[in-house]
């Protein structure tokens, strides 16, 4: 590969680094501070002074390696990095919406759950059917390691929809202590690099890699102790991200494997509100989702941040064993 293949990772880390210790006093002199869970932790109320929505810089400095980096790498506009790009910002818009009502508004619960699955069930809609009209659509849903294809029909766009939204959510509950949503996002980013690198799909790079270096650009800034929050608008951005390179890739349910830390969190969620009204008022974890578990356990948010990063690092390698025994090169 040639060096000017990577500048959509070297324009999008460098821009983050270069913006994020501008953004971080602009957001404290706005008083943007974080909302702490009033169900959460009680050490976490020291955060309520440290700034959110510091997503912001990653999905700007995204957006330049996407499309500025992506020129420059390929010498045309990356149409598919594009429509990735497309799905992560509507995603983060409805995130940066729920902050800015939660914390500029001052509405604790930010958007109802009804208008904010309203919203995420447009967006990921409109995300399908640009995906369709651009000639990445399909019906089949790709089942790794079983090697076969199911042709779902109709019955394609509301699974889809459910991955898609899924994703993002999940991703949100994922960012809950320092560090760990960029973090266990890294591998995953790094993943569709590796597949779009493997299979010359450099359309699938480009975002992947732009993904991978606003994320860690900004990785320096919301490690413990975090100097600023990537909030909703960030985690929104990041699930749209991760779910949008999954259907590029034409494997969403390989988002699974790779984002394996994704789904813990937000099974242990559904597991512990299920436990708790079956029994009655018993918990099946000592708190949800389920890094604040291990913190009630003891574990310190870098330890925390180590375990799930090497957690998701063992999904991603196992995805990316699937992926290629599904489709190998001839």
């Amino acid at each position: 590969m040639k060096l000017s293949d990577w500048m959509p990772f070297v324009m999008s880390a460098f821009f983050c680094m270069g913006i994020s210790p501008v953004l971080i006093p602009y957001l404290h002199r706005l008083k943007f501070d974080q909302t702490i869970r009033e169900d959460g932790p009680t050490w976490h109320n020291a955060k309520g002074k440290t700034p959110t929505m510091g997503g912001i810089a990653f999905v700007a400095s995204t957006t330049i390696g996407v499309l500025l980096g992506g020129f420059v790498a390929l010498r045309r506009v990356p149409k598919g990095a594009v429509l990735v790009l497309l799905c992560a910002l509507s995603f983060g818009f409805i995130g940066f919406i729920d902050d800015y009502i939660k914390v500029v508004k001052k509405r604790n619960l930010g958007l109802t759950a009804r208008q904010k699955l309203l919203l995420q069930v447009l967006a990921a809609a409109t995300f399908l059917w640009t995906m369709a009209m651009a000639g990445h659509g399909t019906t089949g849903l790709a089942i790794p390691f079983f090697n076969i294809s199911l042709e779902l029909g109709l019955l394609w766009y509301p699974v889809a929809i459910v991955i898609l939204i899924g994703t993002v959510n999940a991703v949100n509950l994922t960012d809950g202590i320092d560090g760990l949503a960029s973090c266990v996002t890294l591998p995953v980013a790094l993943l569709f690099c590796m597949i779009g690198l493997r299979y010359r799909d450099f359309e699938l790079f480009v975002g992947a890699s732009a993904l991978l270096g606003g994320v860690a650009g900004f990785l320096p800034s919301n490690l413990p102790k975090a100097r600023v929050f990537m909030g909703d608008t960030g985690a929104f951005f990041i699930g749209g991200a991760v779910a949008g390179l999954g259907f590029l890739a034409g494997m969403p349910v390989l988002l699974a494997l790779c984002g394996v830390v994704y789904v813990l969190e937000a099974l242990s969620d559904i597991l512990q509100v299920s436990y708790f009204k079956a029994t009655g008022g018993k918990r099946l974890f000592k708190m949800a989702p389920l890094h604040h578990h291990f913190e009630m356990c003891g574990y310190k948010e870098g330890q925390i941040d180590l375990l799930f990063t090497l957690v998701s690092i063992a999904g991603c390698l196992l995805a990316y064993l699937a992926y290629i025994r599904f489709y190998p090169i001839l």
